[in-house]
């Protein structure tokens, strides 16, 4: 069997400011990235849609996150998918995707208020 590949390149906006965590000597950045997806349905009609993609970002990249990772910051990323599971308030179990952040492109000069 080939070696298994888990990478995701996305590229998109920030839907808000980087939210940071101290845990002792390490750092978490969470950063919600939106990416619009504009297609036409079998009517013939364009659709606009948004894919929310939650990432995770540690240590030197949650600093990196945490000062320059503001609403709207265009962002290219490259990094792993990570699910985590946790039990709702239910009692049921959930499950969260994540994309582990490896490399990150932030282009400042490109911001987009409206998602």
């Amino acid at each position: 069997m080939e070696s298994a590949v888990n990478k995701v390149v996305l590229s998109g906006f920030a839907g808000a400011d980087a939210e940071v965590k101290n845990f002792g000597s390490q750092k978490l950045a969470k950063v919600n990235l939106a990416i619009n997806e504009n297609y036409r349905n079998s009517s013939g009609e364009e659709v606009k849609r948004v894919q929310w993609f939650n990432l995770i970002f540690w240590n030197a990249k949650a600093e990196l996150a945490e000062a320059q990772v503001k609403k709207g910051t265009a962002l290219t990323i490259e990094g792993r998918l990570q699910t985590n599971s946790y039990d709702g308030a239910d009692g049921k179990k959930r499950y969260a995707i994540e994309i582990v952040v490896g490399d990150v492109v932030i282009k400042e000069k490109e911001k987009k208020e409206m998602f």
